[in-house]
C-alpha cells in the first residue's frame, strides 16, 4: 500500500523552508547589487574607465562584453557560495542528490558556457534596438523574445538537454511501457518522435517525466528513477497530466500570454531606462550604464506578477490533472503516483496558504491526491 510517509513530510517542510529563505536572499542580493552599481555611480565609473583603457571600448559593440564581463563576473563571485549552497550542499543534506563535488563544477561550466555567449547575444540585439529604434525598441525586442523562445523550446531537446543528460529510446524491456505512452499521445492527437529514457539518477533521487520540444522534435521522456520507482499504471497517469498541457493548447496560450506580458515588462523598462537617464545622467536610454536600471524594472515586474501566475498555472494544471483522470480512468494510479513524487521528491502535501499564493505553480500536492481520491 502506497502511504504518505510521515518522516519524508517533515523533511520536506524544513527542505521548502530552507529554500524560500534562500530563494529571498538571492532576490534580495539582486536587487541590492543592481541597485548599488546604479546609485553609486559605479556603473558609469565602470564605463568611463573602460573607455579610458582602449579606444577599442569606444565602439559599443566591444564596450559591451567588457561591461558585462566586470559587472556579472563581480556578481557572480559573490553569489558563487549561494549558488554552492542552495545547489550542492543542500541537496546532499537532504539526501537528494547523487551528484559528486566534480560532476557538480562540470554541470555549472557547461551551463556558463552555453548561458553565457546566448546572454551576450541577447544583450547586444538589446542595446542595437535600444540605439537603433529609441522610440520602439521595446516592441522590437518583444519579438525577438518570443522569437527565441520558439527557437529555444524547438531545439533543446536536439542541442541543449543531451549536453548535461544522456538520451536514449526506451529498451526492449520497457516495450510494452512505449507502446502505452504512444498510444496515450495519439488519442491526445499529439505526435512524438518517441519515448526516451534519460539518466536522472547521475544528478537527483527525484523522479520526473515530461513532453519536450514543439513541432518535429516533441519526445516523450522518462527519467530513469522514475521507471526504476513507479509502477507503468502510475507512469501512464503522469504522462496523461502531461498530455493534458498539449489537449487543453496550454503551450500557445502560455507562449501568447508570456509575449503579452514580456511586452508589459519591456515598456516599463523603456520608462524605467529614460527615468535613469535623466536622474543619473546616462547619455540616454542606450547608454550601457543604464543596465542595472533595466535589471531593476525586470525584477520588480516580475515580483509583482508571481502571485497572478502563479494563479494561472495552478488552474491549468488543476485542467490537465482532471485530463489525466479522465482519459485514463485511472484514479487510483495517479493518487499513489502523486503519493510516490510527495515521497521521493520531498514535496511537500499541505504548504501554508500564503506559500501557495506566492510560489507554487501547481495545486498543492495534498490538493491534488484528494482530488484523484475522491474522483467519479
Amino acid at each position: 500500500m502506497t502511504i504518505i510517509d510521515s518522516g519524508r513530510q517533515e523533511k520536506a517542510q524544513e527542505y521548502a523552508k530552507i529554500n524560500r529563505r534562500l530563494w529571498l536572499v538571492s532576490t534580495l542580493l539582486g536587487g541590492l547589487y543592481a541597485l548599488v552599481w546604479l546609485i553609486s555611480g559605479w556603473s558609469t565609473g565602470l564605463q568611463s574607465w573602460l573607455i579610458a583603457q582602449s579606444t577599442l571600448f569606444a565602439n559599443p559593440w566591444f564596450l559591451l562584453p567588457a561591461y558585462l564581463l566586470v559587472f556579472g563576473g563581480i556578481y557572480s563571485l559573490i553569489t558563487l557560495p549561494l549558488d554552492y549552497y542552495t545547489g550542492y550542499v543542500l541537496p546532499k543534506r537532504f539526501d537528494q542528490s547523487n551528484q559528486r563535488f566534480k560532476e557538480w563544477i562540470i554541470d555549472q561550466l557547461k551551463g556558463l558556457a552555453i548561458s553565457v555567449p546566448i546572454a551576450l547575444l541577447m544583450v547586444e540585439l538589446l542595446y542595437l534596438a535600444l540605439r537603433s529604434l529609441p522610440h520602439t525598441w521595446w516592441l522590437w525586442a518583444t519579438g525577438g523574445l518570443v522569437l527565441f523562445n520558439v527557437l529555444v523550446a524547438n531545439l533543446a531537446p536536439i542541442l541543449i538537454m543531451p549536453i548535461f543528460n544522456k538520451f536514449v529510446p526506451l529498451e526492449e524491456e520497457h516495450a510494452g511501457l512505449a507502446d502505452r505512452l504512444i498510444k496515450l499521445a495519439d488519442k491526445a492527437k499529439t505526435k512524438v518522435k518517441g519515448v526516451f529514457k534519460y539518466d536522472m539518477s547521475k544528478r537527483t533521487k527525484a523522479a520526473n517525466a515530461g513532453l519536450t520540444g514543439i513541432g518535429n522534435t516533441r519526445r516523450i521522456v522518462l527519467g530513469d528513477t522514475l521507471i526504476a520507482e513507479f509502477t507503468p499504471d502510475e507512469i501512464e497517469t503522469i504522462l496523461a497530466h502531461e498530455l493534458g498541457h498539449h489537449v487543453h493548447n496550454d503551450i500557445p496560450l502560455l507562449m501568447t500570454i508570456g509575449a503579452l506580458l514580456n511586452l508589459v515588462g519591456m515598456y516599463l523598462a523603456s520608462l524605467g531606462l529614460d527615468w535613469a537617464a535623466t536622474t543619473f545622467g546616462f547619455n540616454g536610454p542606450a547608454d550601457i550604464a543604464g543596465l542595472p536600471a533595466f535589471m531593476l524594472v525586470i525584477g520588480l515586474f516580475s515580483l509583482v506578477l508571481m502571485p497572478l501566475s502563479g494563479a494561472f498555472s495552478r488552474w491549468r494544471e488543476s485542467m490537465a490533472d482532471a485530463y489525466a483522470l479522465e482519459v485514463t480512468g485511472n484514479a487510483k494510479a495517479f493518487e499513489t503516483a502523486l503519493i510516490r513524487l510527495a515521497n521521493q521528491n520531498l514535496g511537500e502535501i499541505n504548504p501554508e496558504r500564503w506559500v501557495v499564493w506566492l510560489f507554487h505553480s501547481h495545486p498543492p500536492l495534498g490538493e491534488r491526491i484528494a482530488k484523484a481520491k475522491n474522483w467519479k
